[in-house]
């Protein structure tokens, strides 16, 4: 099993910055992508941005030029820089990483609690 934790939301005003962490841990062997994703109350998760094991990136265009995800592979850590925060950024994060599972003897999907990010004056 991999767990994964994450950190650093919260309230921020308009035009602020917010840095979201996630850390990895437990039986892990490789993790493949991985990103960050945020759901609204009532709506589907959503994609914000992922990032390969070798550094290639996605954004959702709604954060393209505003925020930027990085990850450690060493440390099995992603993370996400947010600039430029709008009201809309408002929503539950959440870790995302792809990663090996003994169990199954294939890759899946690990999931970290969530963490809220609040953007209001």
């Amino acid at each position: 099993q991999v767990q994964l934790v994450e950190s650093g939301g919260g309230l921020v005003q308009p035009g602020g910055s917010l840095r979201l962490s996630c850390a990895a841990s437990g039986s892990i062997f490789r993790i493949n992508d991985m990103g960050w994703y945020r759901q609204a109350p009532g709506k589907e998760r959503e994609l914000v941005a992922t990032i390969t094991r070798g550094g290639s990136t996605n954004y959702a265009d709604s954060v393209k030029g505003r925020f930027t995800i990085s990850r450690d592979n060493a440390k099995n850590t992603v993370s996400l820089q947010m600039n430029s925060l709008k009201p809309e950024d408002t929503v539950v994060y959440y870790c995302n990483a792809q990663a090996w599972d003994w169990g199954t003897s294939q890759f899946r999907n690990y999931w970290g609690q969530g963490t809220q990010v609040t953007v209001s004056s």
